[in-house]
């Protein structure tokens, strides 16, 4: 009869400590994003103009990309 195996005050604290560590983990990710950015722009500045385009199209798809991982992890 004893369903449960883990009572519901074990659960809810588990979920507290999960929702409190969410934010930094977001915040870590985020950090990384713009050192990447910071660097590729650094790299992108060094070999001039004519890499615009590429860098403008490559830059885009991975900020959609890193929106949608971001969409698809908090659901």
């Amino acid at each position: 009869m004893d369903d449960v195996s883990r009572s519901p005050v074990a659960t809810l604290a588990e979920e507290a400590l999960l929702g409190l560590l969410l934010p930094v983990w977001q915040l870590v990710i985020g950090a990384f994003v713009v050192v990447v950015v910071l660097v590729s722009v650094r790299r992108l500045a060094r070999r001039g103009p004519s890499r615009m385009t590429t860098a403008l199209l490559i830059t885009a798809l991975a900020i959609a990309g890193f929106a949608v991982v971001g969409v698809l992890l908090e659901g």
